[in-house]
């Protein structure tokens, strides 16, 4: 992941905007973020924790000898930081390889690890924007697409709402500053469907990100 989509035009697009469209927004997820509200870290620690606390004093209480629990203990003790350290690299990669785009036309998702895709959402596409928020102002901003309109839950996963399995919802998840990326889409979509010409804006930046050195594959809902 140390590498760049050097094949890129603009970074997170797979090709040159067309005429007319403007490049309005760029972020990524926090890595932190997908990590705790994603992939739920923080549950599985404390999971582990009160798994290595039940097994310490039930040893205990069954008479084993404190120094042969100890030990066992701390066997299972490294396995749990293991599986945290994983879900952590997850969360990272995830991110490092995350570049949400607005443009004036548009949502676009370069997203995935292991097998890195596009996913272009014309605005005709959107039926709704909802804006969930989280302290210190991160957030998730989830998309509802048409009934007819079909995206893949598992290829997509983290970057959906969870648990709408039947009728996924692509979602710009982990967003540093959520709010600001939800209101420069929200005009965008209202400048869209009324027809107003917008002035040409300024680029609104979110967390920097490093692209990947694999070439996603496009997703289109044309």
């Amino acid at each position: 992941m140390s590498g760049d989509y050097e094949f890129e035009p603009v970074p997170g697009l797979p090709e040159e905007l067309p005429p007319g469209e403007m490049l309005l927004w760029q972020g990524a997820p926090d890595w932190k973020t997908i990590a705790t509200k994603a992939l739920h870290i923080r549950g599985t620690a404390i999971y582990f924790a009160l798994l290595l606390t039940w097994y310490a004093v039930s040893k205990l209480n069954a008479g084993e000898a404190p120094f042969d629990v100890m030990l066992s203990w701390g066997r299972l003790a490294l396995c749990a930081i293991a599986a945290l350290a994983l879900i952590g690299a997850y969360a990272w990669a995830s991110a490092k390889t995350t570049l949400y785009t607005v443009t004036s036309r548009r949502v676009v998702m370069r997203v995935g690890v292991a097998l890195p895709m596009v996913l272009n959402l014309p605005f005709v596409k959107i039926e709704s924007v909802d804006l969930k928020t989280f302290a210190g102002g991160s957030g998730d901003i989830a998309l509802t697409l048409p009934a007819k309109e079909r995206v893949a839950y598992l290829m997509l996963w983290p970057h959906v709402q969870p648990w709408r399995l039947a009728r996924a919802r692509p979602m710009l998840r982990g967003l540093p500053q959520a709010s600001t990326a939800a209101q420069i889409l929200g005009r965008a979509l209202i400048s869209a469907e009324t027809g107003s010409v917008q002035p040409q804006p300024q680029i609104h930046w979110g967390t920097p990100t490093s692209s990947p050195a694999h070439q996603p594959h496009a997703a289109v809902l044309a």
